[in-house]
């Protein structure tokens, strides 16, 4: 993901992350190997830095993929806490649900398989922090879903907003047009404060201060 900081920036900010015990570095390290699109160690202790900061006790995330970012979000939660993470492939459900296992939090974990806009709509809210990593042509068509299950004072995390600098760019593909149109109606709504964080792919943190 070229484009956002300077690639020894990078590196450095890599080297010094937290990558939790063997259980979470074997699952970045499968990420890694097989190719799978996780957050990676500075932004999943971002993740938990935000999670818990707010205390949260129901989290929601969309886009599970194999369970890091995840499994970083569910160690913020309390023991009672609840992590829901949707993922629209069984396949990949599956594997995750081994890895919350393996890393500790399955107990904390309930994985809803299927579309997003599918699933969002049926969830009792509100949820204390929502990490939206879904594929980004429907990051428009989420977004008012995400903030009516969110609570004043929550945050809404959306991973991907930058899209390697191209939605700077004045020519954009579909896909980053959606993105962009994303970051300036969360940008322009009265209900949020938010900033984008150029944190690997851009990393845009929104607080709901009002109803």
């Amino acid at each position: 993901m070229p484009g956002i900081v300077f690639d020894e920036i990078e590196a450095y900010i890599d080297g010094l992350a937290n990558r939790g015990d063997p259980a979470l570095r074997a699952v970045e390290d499968q990420g890694r190997k097989e190719e799978w699109p996780i957050v990676g160690a500075a932004e999943g202790s971002l993740l938990h830095i935000l999670a818990r900061s707010i205390r949260s006790k129901r989290i929601l995330e969309l886009g599970t993929a194999i369970g890091y970012s995840g499994t970083w979000l569910a160690r913020a939660l309390p023991p009672e806490g609840e992590l829901v993470t949707v993922e629209w492939n069984p396949e990949t459900a599956a594997i995750a649900r081994r890895n919350f296992e393996r890393t500790g939090v399955a107990k904390r974990v309930r994985i809803q398989v299927g579309s997003a806009l599918d699933i969002l709509p049926r969830l009792d809210g509100p949820f204390d922090l929502i990490f939206n990593d879904i594929d980004k042509q429907h990051y428009v068509e989420v977004l008012p879903h995400c903030i009516q299950k969110l609570r004043p004072g929550g945050l809404l995390v959306t991973d991907n907003v930058l899209w390697s600098g191209r939605v700077a760019k004045a020519r954009r593909t579909k896909e980053t047009e959606v993105i962009h149109e994303y970051n300036k109606r969360l940008a322009a709504d009265p209900r949020f404060i938010s900033v984008i964080v150029p944190l690997r792919d851009g990393v845009s943190i929104a607080l709901r201060t009002s109803d």
